[in-house]
């Protein structure tokens, strides 16, 4: 009862520190905001020294800074290491915001605002977390913490940093509250991650835009091209037909299909809550099989010739695409990069010409449920929300995840506690707020609860 009386009676406070970073408007994939970048840096500094880490500083790196703390409690203890990411997607388009989306605002019983969940929430969840159990006196490990300002453009720097720091970063498990719970009647705790490999398309055709009445039927549309080379990616039944593809994609177990069966899943209410008719996917599998556990594609962004007000009849010079690829377990991204680039090439007509440029990307990962990590995660979790979490698979992709194990030789335990409809990266991102407190607790309790 301890931690639920220090959580009740420092609850706004919580609230008005996790608002004083959302109201920075910390965007990293927009130039313009670098100081609105260094600024989150210092104010996240800030409250981790007075949530009580020993020491707290923002740190250079090519891109953006890394804010790292700790709190050392023994020498002979185990060690966790705290990662979070402090940069937010675009907050575009804006008229689809019922309340501004860098002043938080509390209705219906959440919290509303860009980074309300997608990371500053979940990131205050682990540093509240942490607070509670060093005032309540049940941390017993040592405990790291790294926050980046690049997660949504794919941690350029962040690999470099890990390199360069890696006896500053030793630690003996990561713990990481960027994904979600199955449902709000659902907890569960994530044990693996699609990987990602991500590209951009250039398809040239003349040397200018042209009069569509003058050469429309004679030169070649860069458009049309593209969209028939992207239509072309995926066949009816759902396959990337790209080849040699799927040559490392491991087969799911019976065993595994079997435990993904049992999750809760409601497919007319999933249906209904993203405003879909019927579902579409890979033959043979079900749907949460194919968005956590299999590969697919996605085109993210098509652009080109004429798009402004009223109408103009031009037969544009270049076409654009953004495009990515969910990736397995075993699946290595720069080995589908590389196969993504030789099948755009390979089907490019010679009236045109094609430019690939790959972006970031990252491995899956893949959590044992017997780290000892993993099993005071699933206790604690279990105290905060009253029910022992499933263990599931995700479809996202958390890139610098792979990273950090390959890099630093460290497992992560991946403890977040979002919510699908809370819509991140979307309009009207939300974190609830009993959510938000229960997920506090459930730190805390992992703290009490690990031993290393």
């Amino acid at each position: 009862m301890a931690i639920k009386g220090y959580i009740e009676a420092n609850k706004e406070r919580f609230l008005e520190e996790l608002f004083s970073l959302i109201r920075i408007p910390s965007i990293s994939a927009k130039p313009e905001h670098k100081p609105d970048m260094e600024k989150c840096a210092a104010r996240w500094a800030e409250l981790l020294l007075s949530s009580g880490a020993d020491r707290a500083e923002v740190m250079p790196t090519e891109g953006n800074p890394i804010v790292y703390a700790e709190k050392r409690v023994a020498d002979d203890l185990p060690t966790v290491l705290v990662y979070a990411h402090y940069d937010v997607m675009p907050a575009e388009p804006l008229d689809l915001w019922k309340s501004l989306p860098f002043e938080p605002e509390i209705r219906d019983g959440k919290i509303y605002a860009r980074g309300a969940d997608d990371d500053k929430g979940q990131g205050m969840i682990q540093v509240k977390g942490f607070e509670t159990a060093l005032r309540e006196g049940v941390l017993r490990c040592n405990v790291k913490f790294i926050f980046e300002g690049e997660e949504e453009i794919g941690s350029p720097s962040l690999e470099a940093f890990c390199t360069a720091h890696k006896e500053l970063l030793k630690a003996d498990v990561i713990l990481v509250s960027d994904t979600s719970m199955v449902s709000a009647e659902t907890p569960s705790l994530t044990t693996g991650l699609r990987g990602l490999a991500y590209w951009e398309i250039e398809v040239t055709g003349p040397n200018r835009d042209l009069h569509s009445g003058h050469f429309g039927g004679a030169v070649a549309n860069p458009i049309n091209v593209l969209c028939r080379m992207i239509a072309d990616i995926t066949d009816a039944s759902g396959r990337i037909t790209i080849p040699h593809f799927y040559d490392d994609v491991e087969e799911l177990s019976a065993e595994e299909r079997s435990m993904i069966a049992q999750i809760p899943f409601d497919e007319e209410r999933y249906k209904q809550a993203i405003g879909v008719r019927a579902l579409f996917g890979e033959e043979g599998y079900s749907t949460l099989e194919r968005n956590s556990c299999r590969p697919s594609f996605d085109v993210c962004g098509i652009w080109g010739g004429y798009t402004g007000e009223g109408s103009k009849t031009v037969l544009p010079s270049k076409a654009y695409a953004k495009v990515s690829c969910r990736l397995v377990p075993h699946q290595n991204h720069s080995v589908i990069s590389r196969l993504f680039e030789e099948y755009i090439r390979s089907v490019a007509p010679e009236y045109v010409t094609v430019k690939v440029t790959p972006k970031h990307g990252g491995e899956g990962y893949v959590c044992p449920i017997d780290l000892p990590a993993y099993r005071a995660a699933e206790k604690a979790v279990g105290i905060a929300f009253g029910k022992r979490p499933l263990a599931v698979r995700r479809g996202g992709s958390i890139p610098i995840i792979s990273t950090f194990e390959q890099v630093l030789g460290i497992k992560t335990v991946l403890m977040g506690f979002g919510l699908e409809q809370n819509a991140i990266h979307s309009p009207n991102e939300s974190c609830r707020l009993d959510y938000f407190y229960q997920g506090i607790e459930a730190v805390a309790e992992f703290y009490r609860e690990f031993r290393g």
